[in-house]
């Protein structure tokens, strides 16, 4: 006899139970497949996708919605007051550096170029007149100096041989003198020997009056050669006023370049403050340009994301001019100071009610991609690469 259980036989579900299990799995899938539903899905998942994207550019990138375009704005002015004749430029023109932009009445200017320019051009023909002169001086001197002194050279000559033969005269009438208290010779000889030193003696005394006339002449040849130093100190005097009245010249020459101001750059001209015919005076402001190929981004970054700026970092950069279009450009300069330190009023706190301001740092950025020419002024939005 078997003794096993049988086993236990499935009981059957009913066809109700079986048949709502169905319809509920099927309602489901339809339930997600609505396109309210998968609209949800979609939502959230782009949600999520922009904010893992955002917690991304966060860690990654430094983003600052307030900058603008800047340049170096030159502001032209005269340094000459006058009556402004002619201004060949427009706001907007693109001009070339050295072209011509205002043009300032210079006729008096030129007349006084030109009344200097004649002052020294008599300077000069003075001065040529004092050389002439000078040289005509200093062959007169010249001659007479060496004929006077030849005169006085052959009086002293003579002077010479005349006392040498008073000399031996002398000698011979003491000669003559113990002769003839000799008996040797007669008291005649004795007179013709001193007859002979007396004659010399006068000679010699007129030989030396002679030769101090000489030598007076010689030195008024010595006075004439004095004279030419007198005529080189007028002469240098004159030089020292061509040397004055050049300077002279040499300034009102500026004076008269200075009316016609010229471009220093090649820029763009932004804007013009007076028109033909109007007088300016000196350090008036006449018009402003700029260089359009040296523009950069300035952006004023949060203090606290500083730290994360170097320099060299690429720069994704939006104009809200031309959003179609991508500039490129690099961290050239990262300020040293805050805004708030360039402010023309001061916040003092005397109160004591202190409430802490993020303060923001100016950072240039040099543009390397420009596919469009900026203008000074264009607002922007940057996004700086910090990885």
């Amino acid at each position: 006899m078997d003794q096993s259980i049988p086993p236990a036989t499935k009981t059957a579900q009913p066809a109700s139970t079986v048949s709502r299990r169905a319809r509920w799995a099927s309602g489901g899938i339809r339930s997600l497949l609505r396109p309210r539903t998968l609209g949800i899905a979609a939502v959230l998942l782009l949600g999520l996708a922009y904010g893992g994207r955002e917690i991304y550019m966060r860690f990654t990138h430094v983003y600052e919605y307030d900058a603008r375009v800047s340049a170096d704005i030159v502001t032209i002015s005269s340094r000459a007051d006058g009556w402004l004749v002619d201004m060949p430029v427009r706001e907007g023109m693109q001009i070339e550096a050295g072209q011509v932009l205002v043009r300032i009445d210079d006729r008096i200017s030129k007349l006084r170029a030109d009344g200097l320019r004649a002052q020294i051009e008599g300077v000069r023909v003075e001065r040529a007149r004092l050389r002439a002169e000078r040289r005509l001086d200093k062959n007169q001197a010249d001659a007479q100096m060496r004929t006077r002194t030849s005169s006085v050279t052959v009086r002293e000559k003579a002077l010479g041989a005349l006392r040498a033969d008073l000399d031996f005269a002398k000698l011979e009438l003491e000669r003559t003198r113990v002769l003839f208290a000799s008996r040797v010779v007669n008291e005649r000889q004795l007179q013709v020997a001193q007859a002979a030193v007396t004659k010399l003696e006068i000679q010699i005394l007129q030989l030396q009056a002679e030769h101090e006339q000489a030598e007076g002449s010689l030195d008024e040849a010595r006075v004439g050669h004095d004279r030419l130093g007198v005529i080189d100190a007028q002469i240098e005097a004159l030089t020292h006023q061509v040397a004055n009245l050049a300077a002279q010249l040499h300034q009102q020459l500026v004076d008269v370049e200075d009316r016609t101001i010229k471009s220093p750059i090649p820029a763009v001209i932004d804007r013009t403050f007076v028109l033909p015919g109007e007088y300016v005076a000196a350090g008036q402001r006449i018009l402003l340009l700029h260089n359009p190929k040296e523009v950069w981004v300035e952006a004023n970054i949060k203090e606290t994301q500083v730290s994360r700026l170097k320099l060299g970092q690429t720069v994704h950069i939006s104009v809200d001019a031309y959003p179609n279009d991508k500039f490129t450009g690099r961290v050239a300069r990262i300020g040293s100071a805050t805004m708030a330190r360039f402010a023309l009023i001061p916040t003092p706190n005397p109160s004591g009610n202190f409430t802490k301001i993020t303060q923001r740092v100016a950072v240039k950025i040099d543009l390397v991609d420009m596919p469009k020419q900026l203008t000074p002024g264009m607002m922007v939005e940057v996004d700086i690469d910090v990885r």
